[in-house]
């Protein structure tokens, strides 16, 4: 487990996200790729340095705390630049990532079919060409661990070329997946089986109501993107109806565009179903914030105006009567549920058949 210290710059802009919230998120997100956090640490700036991000005297400031702690990696809580990334591992005297290359270490990890490795090689080199400078010596210098999970070590002595080449194979790889996607599609709409797609912030518990509907046995953990390939399960009604259920990636506030982008083809389920089951963690301090994440992706990838049903989930974990009553008010017609307790589940099926 690498001992690891967590950076996140605060701007002092007014956003939805408070410097706060999102470094106690990019500390889950450590934690889901396995570090220990032993430091964390928000850098209030006016502006941002283009050589070293936070500025030279405030990255010393870091290495000293870092040698002082036994830090073996510095995450950012923003995207860096190649030159940023090298100079940082020049101060820091440790390896030296940013919250993308976080995030698809975790998707690395989690990705267990041919098409979600596909997909995680793609969005790692399509983040490393534009960062690639030659042999560039802060990434020729990483070894394995947080943030090196992937493609495999070639990829940090390739030049351009190479990884273009590779980034057309894969694109080719991911068409033929998507063919054979599409004629299963097909299948399905000959034998008229509706498909409702399950989605929403990741770990508001869609794998736990897949399981808990259908009983599959998708691994659910309290981890971010635990679930990264997406789970069909067949499913039959109160009424008889034959339905499919999946299971999808979870979504993030500010998901990287590389891994939006090489997940198109997994996230065109989405696009293809007949209904939406938007999962919201009522529990969660963020809850209105983190949907508003998962409506951004679902703009992203054309599925905005499918038939969307909210369903609040983990309604046994609310503590505060006000603020489930503050939910249900904010987002109008929804569900509430505990699919851990299996609560609310017969007002659920019933829904989702009106909503067909």
């Amino acid at each position: 487990m690498e001992r690891a210290l967590l950076v996140t710059v605060d701007l002092g802009k007014r956003e939805a996200w408070t410097a706060g919230e999102r470094a106690d998120e990019l500390a889950e997100l450590a934690r889901s790729a396995g570090a220990l956090v032993v430091h964390s640490e928000i850098v209030r700036r006016h502006e941002l340095s283009p050589a070293q991000y936070i500025g030279k005297g405030k990255a010393e400031e870091l290495a000293a705390v870092a040698a002082s702690k036994n830090v073996k990696i510095v995450i950012f809580n923003h995207d860096l630049t190649g030159t940023q990334t090298k100079n940082l591992g020049e101060i820091l005297g440790v390896k030296t990532i940013d919250r993308t290359q976080l995030i698809l270490d975790i998707f690395a990890r989690r990705a267990r079919s041919n098409e979600g490795k596909v997909q995680v090689e793609l969005a790692q080199l399509m983040y490393l060409l534009p960062r690639l400078t030659g042999k560039d010596e802060g990434l020729s210098r990483l070894g394995g661990g947080i943030g090196t999970v992937g493609p495999g070590e070639q990829k940090l002595e390739v030049d351009r070329r190479r990884i273009r080449s590779r980034i057309s194979k894969l694109k080719r790889d991911l068409d033929g997946l998507e063919s054979r996607r599409d004629m299963m599609r097909k299948r399905r709409g000959r034998f008229a089986i509706p498909m409702v797609a399950i989605i929403g912030y990741t770990n508001v518990g869609k794998s736990t109501l897949l399981n808990a509907l259908t009983g599959a046995d998708v691994i659910v953990k309290d981890k971010l993107f635990a679930t990264l390939d997406p789970t069909v399960r067949r499913f039959r009604m109160p009424s008889g109806q034959e339905t499919l259920f999946v299971d999808t990636v979870g979504f993030l506030n500010d998901l990287p565009h590389h891994l939006i982008e090489a997940f198109k083809a997994t996230l065109e389920e989405v696009t293809n179903a007949d209904l939406v089951l938007h999962l919201v963690d009522a529990s969660h301090p963020k809850a209105i914030e983190q949907s508003r994440a998962a409506y951004e992706v679902l703009g992203q990838i054309g599925a905005k105006d499918k038939p969307i049903i909210t369903v609040l989930n983990k309604i046994d974990k609310v503590t505060d009567p006000e603020s489930l009553k503050k939910l249900k008010s904010y987002f109008g017609k929804s569900v509430a549920i505990s699919a851990l307790k299996k609560e609310g589940f017969g007002e659920l099926l019933q829904t989702i058949m009106t909503g067909f």
